[in-house]
């Protein structure tokens, strides 16, 4: 089944404060049409600017997430886009008549209480996803910092918090479903050591802190005139330490439930990329920097990947070149030629297959107890693809040559042997220049990746005999 974008059924209004500027104000959040995204509307503003919720309008991750575009910033998004996650919702205005998102109490339920009174609807356009196909890794090695996301069918997070304190060692949180945020993950709030609270408030940093928007850890020694101050300062008639080493402002709704709130952040950061990602997340100390550090990493990733068809493919479609028409363009022949048949051939990809049989030379000395296909055989076999595939680019291709002038980045990942069809799948990564083309390739057997690399080859007039 395919799943359908969604936004909401009517607008509907939050008030509150902003944790960082202490100001006052509201948002509105309003339907929005399919592949609009998520955006914010500075409505305070006479030009009415809007930001798009994107990875790469990240200007500040000090205690929260600021976005920026044009001079124009939007503090503390990501509880707001963590609750939009949680929900499904992809298409969504939000407008602001100040520059915080309000903090309400520190976690995401009373966005995700508003986004269900205000409806959710379904949208005829599907639903676009991210998806994982390489793991991808992302390190700060001297603060312990690592976050990884694998391919997965869906999406799923292991979230790690060790901060090395008696009160707050180590927890660990996992969602394995996104349709379990509103239960397990919503309603867990942001936290805070109280020397971090001091240092906070005497820089005037949480100018609408409020110790009902916090859990607040005591990790040392606190006499009682400085629980007092802390009263009077959060207009309080008495603060002390609970047993359990935080404030009596706030009872715990799971025991894990800074590890919790941390993973609500990696969500809430990851939904600046755009689109809802399928891959498995394990992240050991997230932090927003390292959050957004880490989705600008998959944004590159995913931008510099060229979008290679995968499989499945029909290798019995009738196919672009057989293998007489294949002779007819490359000078190779048995026992070298190891393209039998193109499947797919456009300006931009081919989609070419060799099948391998007990019967190839090269198994005879080749592990001949456990027959395996040379590594520099298939690398040849995509070169001859490849030259194929540029060959096709020229008039009369079998009056030139396709010589390579480099391959480069090659992985081998898996054996190949008697009885593997393998496809390969190449395309262009940019234009032809003066003969010389740059292609990129994978081979697969099945769905799964064998090998792959660069090629860079150029196309030569044969010499007239």
């Amino acid at each position: 089944m395919v799943d359908k974008q969604k936004t909401i059924d009517k607008s509907i209004t939050l008030s509150g404060t902003g944790l960082h500027t202490g100001q006052l104000g509201q948002i509105t959040l309003h339907s929005a049409p399919e592949n609009h995204g998520i955006k914010f509307r500075r409505v305070d503003i006479d030009e009415k600017p809007i930001i798009d919720a994107d990875i790469n309008l990240v200007v500040s991750t000090a205690r929260g997430t600021t976005l920026a575009k044009n001079g124009y910033s939007l503090y503390t998004i990501e509880h707001l886009l963590a609750a939009f996650m949680g929900l499904g919702i992809d298409n969504v205005m939000v407008d602001v008549d100040m520059e915080e998102i309000p903090i309400k109490d520190g976690s995401s339920i009373h966005f995700i209480n508003a986004i269900k009174e205000a409806g959710i609807v379904e949208q005829k356009a599907n639903r676009k996803y991210i998806e994982i196909t390489e793991p991808i890794s992302y390190k700060i090695p001297d603060k312990n910092i690592e976050m990884l996301i694998e391919p997965a069918d869906k999406f799923s997070a292991t979230v790690t918090i060790d901060f090395e304190t008696e009160i707050l060692g180590k927890q660990i949180a996992t969602l394995d479903d996104i349709n379990k945020f509103e239960s397990e993950i919503a309603q867990c709030r942001t936290f805070v050591f109280l020397h971090e609270l001091e240092f906070l408030l005497q820089n005037n940093l949480i100018k609408g802190g409020d110790l009902n928007n916090a859990i607040v850890f005591v990790n040392r020694a606190v006499s009682q005139e400085e629980l007092d101050n802390l009263a009077e300062l959060f207009n309080k008639p008495k603060v002390k330490v609970k047993p359990n080493g935080i404030l009596n402002n706030l009872d715990m709704h799971f025991s894990n439930e800074p590890a919790r709130h941390k993973l609500l952040d990696v969500i809430g950061d990851l939904a600046l990329l755009g689109m809802p990602l399928k891959g498995k997340i394990t992240a050991s100390r997230p932090g927003h920097q390292a959050n957004t550090e880490f989705g600008q990493k998959i944004f590159n990733e995913l931008n510099n990947t060229h979008m290679l068809k995968k499989p499945p493919f029909d290798i019995y479609a009738e196919p672009y070149y057989d293998i007489n028409q294949i002779k007819k363009i490359l000078p190779h022949r048995p026992p070298f030629l190891l393209v039998d048949k193109v499947l797919v051939l456009t300006d931009d990809h081919i989609v070419a297959m060799k099948s391998v049989t007990l019967n190839e030379p090269f198994f005879v000395g080749h592990f001949p107890d456990e027959p395996i296909m040379p590594g520099v055989l298939q690398v040849e076999a995509m070169a001859q693809a490849g030259g194929i595939f540029v060959l096709n680019s020229v008039d009369e291709p079998e009056l030139y040559s396709t010589y390579f002038l480099k391959i480069e980045e090659v992985r081998f990942r898996s054996k190949v042997g008697p009885g593997d069809v393998l496809i390969f799948s190449i395309e262009l990564t940019g234009p032809i220049k003066r003969g010389i083309c740059s292609m990129i390739g994978k081979a697969y057997v099945g769905d799964k990746v064998v090998m792959e690399g660069k090629l860079i080859a150029q196309i030569v007039k044969n010499k007239e005999k």
